[in-house]
């Protein structure tokens, strides 16, 4: 995207060390291309308004809203503008993360992707889940929205390594519910690093032997953990909260509410045993 000059504004929207994610405004009249910049890191870029020209290490390609591109470190780019700017969500992957999503290397494609309106819906929803400050969700969000990229370059490359028998899969799902028990708060990038696969593969087989997406299971585990420690007489909902992996009291305070119908305090009143 365009320099400083040309009317570029990135807000971050949240950085976890495995992800971070931008948002970028540029509002610029029609001009020339801009001044060659280099990319530093890997990164997904969803384009939400607006159209522009980019010139990729020297090979020129149209964006708009119906397509992302990619940005790999020390790619040279340059952006020209018809008018009127543009508006972008750009999503920076770790080496780590995005080899194992892409086939136990980092890389990405080297021209745009045209994505699959459900693709720009997973990304319009996760710019709504960072707004709520659920971090496991959000990472969840993450992994898929860039497995859905992805596969629609080389869904080979994205398919590779997935668990290959039923009883692997069952073993790998096993250990996650495990460790979820052990750390309520645990991400889908943190429990597939622990069971050694990819958070990707690790969604897809989860959801196919539980029936539940990783972000549902973990918040109906945390509301049953929740109401044994309020059955016990937990007087902090804010140490409660921070316990099981929640951003803070009120996030405690939501996802029992969707659960169950009652907020955290008016369950107290009727589980306090004694």
């Amino acid at each position: 995207m365009a320099d400083e000059p040309r009317g570029l504004a990135k807000t971050g929207l949240t950085d976890t060390g495995d992800f971070a994610i931008e948002s970028v405004e540029c509002r610029c009249a029609p001009g020339k291309w801009s001044p060659p910049e280099s990319a530093a890191r890997y990164g997904i870029v969803f384009v939400r308004q607006g159209c522009f020209h980019r010139r990729l290490n020297g090979r020129e390609s149209f964006v708009d809203p119906t397509v992302v591109y990619f940005e790999r470190p020390d790619d040279e780019q340059q952006i020209a503008h018809p008018g009127g700017g543009d508006s972008c969500t750009a999503l920076y992957l770790s080496e780590t993360l995005l080899s194992s999503v892409w086939g136990g290397e980092p890389g990405l494609p080297d021209e745009p992707v045209a994505t699959e309106p459900t693709t720009d819906l997973q990304h319009r929803l996760l710019l709504t889940l960072i707004a709520s400050s659920d971090d496991g969700a959000v990472a969840d969000a993450v992994v898929a929205a860039t497995a859905a990229v992805l596969a629609q370059a080389s869904p080979k490359r994205v398919d590779a390594g997935r668990p290959a028998t039923a009883l692997a899969r069952r073993r790998v799902v096993a250990e996650a519910r495990e460790l979820l028990v052990e750390n309520p708060g645990a991400t889908a990038i943190e429990l597939a690093s622990h069971v050694a696969i990819s958070p990707h593969h690790l969604s897809r087989v989860f959801k196919a032997e539980t029936g539940q997406t990783i972000s549902r299971y973990r918040n109906r585990l945390r509301v049953r953990l929740a109401l044994e420690r309020i059955s016990e007489g937990e007087a902090c909902l804010a140490r409660l909260a921070a316990d099981l992996g929640f951003a803070d009291q009120a996030h405690l305070a939501r996802v029992v509410g969707n659960e169950l119908g009652l907020p955290p305090s008016a369950l107290r009143r009727r589980l306090v045993r004694g």
